[in-house]
């Protein structure tokens, strides 16, 4: 009887893997080199080979296993096949063949961003919800919806790339994804910085963040609880714009729960304040009532998310 899962979250720089029991308890994880020269061909092979060392170390056959999630950046479509994984040198292909033929053993993918989402539903921020929106401000903004305990992928795997969407018309600076105006450029942790940097060169205001040569979005909500009345209008700015986008958001999928993750949510509770302030004015009435949490899995959403796809 097959009583164990594996879970694999692949970075940029590090793969990240658990092995997890059906009841969802993480047993053991550890990481391996992420590969990316020749085209990322590697990549899969030594996730592979790491998976089937595991195996023989915990003394476990194929049939003790029920099956590999895989979450990797990029679009990937719910039949597991990526669309080009740039930052991987991924081009478009099966995940879930290949590393089915690697092992032997059952596969399933979907894109980092939602599988960290339906992780943080499962053991994480959302649990106990099954319509789920995650958000993840980090150095850029990724996003993963949940929609009746399920991922929502979209066609080639984009849906949920909140990121990305246009916010702001009239931006010069270009965005990472090669658009202007994306909600990225504004409420990602180099957004913050962007907000707060403008904003300074607005005028001659008194605050601690001009004494600063090296502003981070952390620097501007330590100035924020200490009541810098710039580093409060950043953040009112700041959460203005994801407010509203979330809003706009709830709009469509009506989601019971919005779940903040990323390196920006280590400000706490505060950064919710700001955003679902400004989220109320802008909502229909049938989503208003959506709570508003903080991740709570950090790095180890993905595994989890990637254990629960092959679970279900």
């Amino acid at each position: 009887m097959a009583n164990y899962c594996f879970g694999v979250d692949v970075g940029g720089t590090t793969v990240k893997l658990g092995c997890f029991d059906t009841e969802g308890t993480l047993l053991e994880k550890w990481e391996i080199p992420t590969r990316t020269e020749n085209s990322g061909e590697a990549i899969l092979p030594d996730v592979a080979d790491s998976i089937l060392a595991k195996m023989k170390e915990r003394e476990l056959t194929r049939e003790d296993i029920i099956g590999v999630g895989v979450g990797a950046p990029g679009p990937i479509d719910g039949e597991g096949t990526v669309y080009n994984a740039v930052n991987l040198g991924w081009g478009t292909f099966s995940i879930k063949n290949r590393l089915q033929s690697l092992l032997n053993i059952p596969v399933e993918a979907g894109n980092d961003a939602n599988v960290a989402a339906l992780g943080e539903m499962w053991k994480g921020g959302g649990q106990g919800h099954k319509n789920l929106v995650a958000v993840t401000l980090g150095t850029g903004v990724g996003g993963g919806i949940i929609a009746d305990g399920r991922i929502l992928s979209g066609t080639t795997g984009a849906a949920g790339e909140i990121g990305h969407i246009h916010v702001m018309d009239g931006e010069t600076e270009k965005c990472n994804c090669g658009n202007y105006g994306c909600l990225e450029q504004y409420t990602s942790a180099t957004g913050i910085v962007r907000l707060a940097k403008r904003r300074l060169a607005q005028d001659d205001k008194p605050s601690v963040l001009r004494s600063n040569p090296n502003i981070s979005a952390k620097a501007v909500f330590d100035a924020v609880k200490a009541g810098d009345e710039l580093a409060v209008q950043v953040a009112e700015r700041f959460g203005e714009i994801l407010g509203k986008e979330l809003a706009n958001i709830a709009g469509v999928v009506n989601p019971e729960i919005f779940v903040i993750g990323g390196g920006v949510s280590k400000a706490g509770p505060v950064l919710l304040d700001y955003i679902q302030k400004n989220y109320i004015p802008y909502v229909f009435a049938g989503s208003r009532g959506a709570l508003f949490a903080l991740a709570t899995l950090g790095n180890d959403a993905g595994i989890y998310g990637a254990a629960k796809m092959v679970l279900d």
